[in-house]
């Protein structure tokens, strides 16, 4: 087991966690798991987390401090963001594509479509929506029985607490203005962004403005700063090289806690988890698997060409499995910039600047996801969203994933926005849940990569790029090396 490489120790502890879960849920032992085992998964995220905040900080600021010239800062700001924007558009076009070709939604049984349908009319007179693809069920003499059962449901039905603080998060935001993310982008209390891993962007705000205050006062006065910062940044990459050695562990216990807490000690649920909703689980595994495993490597092939395409899973195996057992990018965030660094061959400028960025804005995962869901939710109810309400998410999914936090389904949130820009049930998140979690690990994992690309892409049209695919990706993470 020594010999093995440390992301194939924790594939094998994700295999071994799904096991776990299923015999303890099969024997009933499921309440053992989850007060003895799961805990142990809590503090891994935790232990990342408690990295990855501080750690954001001070890289950003190293990173823009380390330029040295305010114009390069510029520059490299642009591609950045740039880059970041064009892998996004591609994702959720890919979405876009696969789930009209699948069409997931209509797979399901005409009957229940047809009071998915009803429900989404009473819905809709509800809120003084107009229904305008000409459909009405409500109308209809002949659905007079079904309409009155549907609504009777309907009546005793209540929102999912998640669902509804969700709701009033989002109705709460519209009534404070069109510049309101604009105005919780810049911290009053620094320390209580620190303190919240769901302020991200302000972290990111005050990490960029410390670093280039630095670039404009006298080098005599910056570099004592800069020591300090670089010197604290070693210290958070070496607790992250510490707590990998045990990441085999953590993502057992992970793995086994998540799924015992879906299934309780009803095997028949664990089976039901990875059913349920197969036609759109699958669509969106699909378009997650294209972005990983041909749009970015046709990207690298065309931009940077050196890295080999085994060469690039390669570098970050770690990351990714990492990526994947987490839910995270910002608790992934010190792994995935140890692979890109010491892997790949990219400069520690470019490392600690474009790839926090990336944890928070880019989440191509994340919106691939919600082009998906948005039109699968759509066709299961019934509805045809014409092409300018698809195109409408395109924005809507863009523009919502740049204020997506980097934290574990922090992609449900922004999709209450994306549902509510087409006219549909923000509530309808709900109908998603059981398999949300799974595929958001998928998602995550495609977030990370995507980062990964882009760095590659800056480092290499900035001359900062060193990949020779010879150093053993495990030995970024071994302390006695």
């Amino acid at each position: 087991m020594k010999k093995l490489p440390l992301y194939l120790k924790i594939i094998i502890g994700l295999v071994l966690g799904i096991v776990w879960a299923l015999v303890s849920s099969s024997l009933g032992w499921s309440s053992f798991t989850i007060n003895w085992i799961a805990p142990f998964g809590t503090i891994f995220i935790n232990l990342l987390k408690l990295i990855a905040v501080p750690l954001v900080l001070f890289s950003i600021i190293n990173g823009v401090a380390g330029i040295g010239d305010p114009s390069s800062l510029g520059r490299m700001g642009g591609k950045t963001l740039l880059a970041y924007l064009a892998t996004t558009l591609l994702a959720v076009t890919l979405g876009l594509v696969l789930v009209n070709i699948v069409k997931p939604g209509e797979r399901v049984d005409e009957s229940s479509r047809i009071d998915n349908r009803i429900s989404y009319e009473l819905w809709a007179k509800s809120e003084g929506i107009a229904v305008k693809d000409g459909i009405s069920f409500l109308s209809k003499p002949e659905y007079k029985d079904r309409v009155q059962a549907v609504a009777a449901l309907e009546q005793t039905k209540t929102v999912d607490e998640a669902v509804s603080s969700r709701l009033k998060t989002v109705e709460s935001n519209k009534k404070s203005g069109p510049l309101k993310p604009l105005v919780d982008l810049v911290p009053a209390n620094i320390f209580k962004s620190l303190s919240d891993n769901g302020l991200m962007l302000q972290i990111i705000f005050f990490a960029l403005f410390f670093g280039i205050s630095l670039l404009f006062i006298p080098k005599a006065k910056s570099d004592p700063v800069i020591k300090f910062v670089d010197g604290t940044m070693e210290v958070f990459l070496k607790m992250i090289d510490i707590v990998m050695q045990a990441a085999p562990f953590f993502v057992f216990a992970l793995l086994a806690g998540v799924i015992s807490k879906m299934a309780g000690d009803d095997i028949g649920k664990v089976i039901e988890i990875f059913k349920g909703l197969s036609w759109y689980s699958i669509t969106v595994f699909v378009g997650l698997v294209l972005m990983i495993f041909v749009v970015y490597p046709l990207i690298l092939k065309l931009l940077v060409r050196v890295i080999p395409y085994n060469g690039f899973f390669k570098a970050m195996g770690l990351a990714q499995t990492t990526a994947f057992s987490t839910s995270s990018s910002a608790a992934t965030l010190p792994v995935t910039m140890e692979c890109v660094e010491e892997n790949l061959g990219v400069d520690k400028k470019i490392t600690s600047f474009v790839l926090p960025i990336g944890a928070t804005v880019n989440m191509d995962g994340t919106v691939l996801y919600q082009a998906i869901v948005v039109v699968f939710l759509a066709q299961f109810h019934m509805i045809d969203l014409t092409l300018g309400q698809q195109l409408t998410i395109v924005l809507t999914a863009t523009l919502a994933s740049i204020g997506s936090a980097a934290v574990p389904s922090a992609g449900l949130v922004m999709l209450i926005v994306v549902l509510g820009s087409v006219g549909l049930n923000p509530a309808w998140i709900a109908i998603i849940f059981p398999v949300d979690r799974i595929l958001d690990m998928c998602r995550t994992v495609v977030n990370v990569t995507g980062d990964a690309t882009v760095s590659s892409i800056i480092a290499k049209s900035e001359g900062m790029f060193n990949y020779d695919g010879k150093k053993d990706p495990d030995e970024a993470f071994d302390p006695e090396k």
